[in-house]
């Protein structure tokens, strides 16, 4: 009888250092969740950011929303993976890869008319211009439209995340949110 007894005390211990430890991990998602919403919010209150609500990109979808998405669901997808990118790099090149701050559906005498070649280029030299964006976050943005440019082959985990992302996003915009 006292065997059995103290079994189920030492079962008691386990179960309530598991509940403990999964409480533990919980907070510590909770503490990054928190922190990539801090990182989030100097862009998301930034006014030229809050600009490419004006533009849309896919379908009826905003270039606001449409990075906003690649954001989410770089994140999802580097999480699922267990990829351990750099998230403040992943997050601010999500956010970022189509800065570019013009309509390109609109025509404007031809400048727009190759926009799928030239558009990362414009979206970075914006981001280093407004936020002084690192070579990693560059990086991301400067290949995120690969295999379209082919030269522009992503070299880090956060630009295949991205890359990766973004051509889930638009697919799923253009053909299921009109």
């Amino acid at each position: 009888m006292r065997k059995r007894i103290g079994e189920r005390h030492v079962k008691g211990r386990k179960a309530y250092y598991h509940m403990a430890v999964r409480t533990a991990r919980n907070k510590a998602r909770d503490r990054k969740e928190i922190s990539n919403k801090e990182m989030l919010a100097e862009l998301f209150t930034d006014k030229h950011v809050r600009e490419m609500k004006r533009y849309r990109q896919h379908g009826q979808v905003s270039t606001y929303e449409h990075c906003k998405n690649v954001a989410r669901l770089s994140c999802k997808v580097d999480r699922k993976l267990r990829l351990h990118s750099n998230k403040e790099t992943l997050i601010k090149g999500a956010m970022l890869h189509d800065f570019y701050l013009y309509d390109w559906h609109e025509g404007d005498g031809g400048t727009h008319r190759l926009h799928g070649f030239s558009h990362a280029e414009t979206a970075c030299r914006n981001a280093r211009k407004y936020f002084s964006t690192d070579a990693a976050v560059n990086h991301v943005i400067y290949s995120h439209m690969w295999p379209l440019n082919l030269t522009k082959i992503p070299a880090s985990r956060e630009a295949w995340v991205v890359c990766f992302a973004d051509k889930i996003a638009a697919l799923s915009e253009t053909l299921f949110r009109k």
